[in-house]
């Protein structure tokens, strides 16, 4: 192993630091699957994490219930208000967002495959064909009906005049081009996601629980592939064990360290 450096002592474990180094520089093929936790320095908060936005607020997930939209008019207009003050539209892409666009510029990044709808990643520069969106974007609005697909702006721009502004094509009820609970994911993004972790050397999980399958499956795919599996959070998670690195350090400063290892080497 690498000796240490005045730079990796101040992660939390600097020897698990040189080790995932030491993995990621040695790959020719990286798949990286990115949560919530990405995004939180960028302002926008997760979901199940202690300050998590369905933690605090319970009524929150409620709103995420497909049944619960499409048939209470009630719960639209609070989602669709929601929305419109969401922090995404302020949100700038942050020191992780931008090391991973540098990881994309190397040539090394097979896929990004990601679990947040921000549109961060491509905001730094991953170009679009290397985003694997698995729970869509709210950076677009769908109809229900005719599946028109319309950027949301154009859309929460309405919402002065209209609370429940409906489809300009068919009059359908629209939504945010996201997964929510009770919509199945499509199967050919997770088709793409799974080609992705199954042609890859280090499967690196970021800022994400790996407790919602079948994303968090992606790790066994790679696993069985004979990947080596990366896993940077906050928190636990129940892929630990298996996973040849393991590091717990603020994600703004360990990954942006990772890649500039990896671009050094």
């Amino acid at each position: 192993m690498a000796s240490l450096t005045d730079d990796t002592a101040r992660f939390a474990d600097p020897e698990g630091f040189e080790h995932a180094a030491e993995l990621l520089t040695s790959a020719r093929r990286i798949t990286v699957l990115t949560g919530a936790g990405v995004s939180t320095d960028s302002g926008i908060p997760d979901y199940r994490g202690p300050h998590g936005l369905w933690t605090t607020d319970p009524n929150a997930q409620a709103m995420s219930d497909i049944d619960s939209y499409m048939g209470d008019i009630d719960v639209r207009r609070q989602v669709w208000l929601a929305r419109r003050a969401h922090r995404v539209w302020e949100a700038e892409p942050n020191a992780a967002h931008r090391a991973l666009a540098d990881l994309a510029a190397s040539g090394r990044l097979r896929a990004l495959i990601t679990q947040n709808i921000d549109g961060l990643h491509q905001r730094a520069g991953v170009p679009d064909d290397q985003v694997i969106e698995v729970h869509g974007t709210m950076l677009r609005v769908m109809c229900t009906a005719c599946g028109l697909r319309t950027p949301s702006a154009a859309v929460l721009a309405r919402l002065d005049e209209e609370s429940d502004p409906r489809c300009v094509e068919c009059g359908g009820i629209q939504k945010s081009d996201t997964i929510s609970f009770g919509q199945r994911l499509d199967p050919e993004v997770i088709e793409d996601a799974a080609g992705a972790a199954r042609e890859c050397d280090v499967f690196l999980a970021i800022g994400t629980s790996l407790t919602v399958h079948p994303v968090a499956g992606l790790c066994d795919v790679a696993m069985m592939s004979r990947a080596t599996l990366g896993v940077i959070n906050a928190e636990p998670t129940p892929y630990d064990d298996y996973a040849g690195a393991v590091l717990h350090d603020p994600i703004g400063r360990v990954v942006p360290a990772l890649v500039a290892r990896v671009l050094a080497g």
